[in-house]
């Protein structure tokens, strides 16, 4: 009882309007393609494009500084705040692995496992 897609079925008024969107639309597809596969459109892209960023790096700066301000204002950090403590936390992170690296290292010299609990001696000991 199922018909195929493919069938053109003459009392089915939604058949005729589908089908000929699904041209339409495969037809757009196709020229779509053709067109943005060339190197004319390329060109065309990117000087459009630089043309909008050149235009917009103004517009851009002052939105920046606008809102730099404005976190300044309020006492929140800004993006370069927040970067420059990011790379402080890398670099103090890479000295620390570093650190770590050395204490390993001179650990397994001396023989005794490295990154074990470490004892503290007792200060609250009562004498006997």
């Amino acid at each position: 009882m199922s018909e195929s897609n493919d069938s053109f079925n003459p009392f089915d008024p939604t058949g005729m309007l589908k089908s000929m969107r699904d041209s339409n639309v495969e037809a757009w597809s196709k020229m779509m393609i053709q067109l943005v596969n060339t190197d004319a459109y390329a060109r065309a892209t990117g000087a459009m494009l630089d043309a909008w960023l050149t235009t917009s790096a103004p517009f851009r700066q002052m939105i920046e500084k606008v809102m730099t301000q404005s976190l300044a204002g309020l006492h929140m950090p800004s993006r370069d705040d927040v970067t420059r403590l990011a790379e402080r936390l890398t670099n103090i992170e890479m000295r620390l692995d570093d650190l770590d690296a050395k204490l390993d290292e001179q650990a397994r010299t001396a023989g005794k496992p490295a990154g074990g609990p470490r004892t503290k001696p007792n200060r609250m000991e009562k004498p006997s």
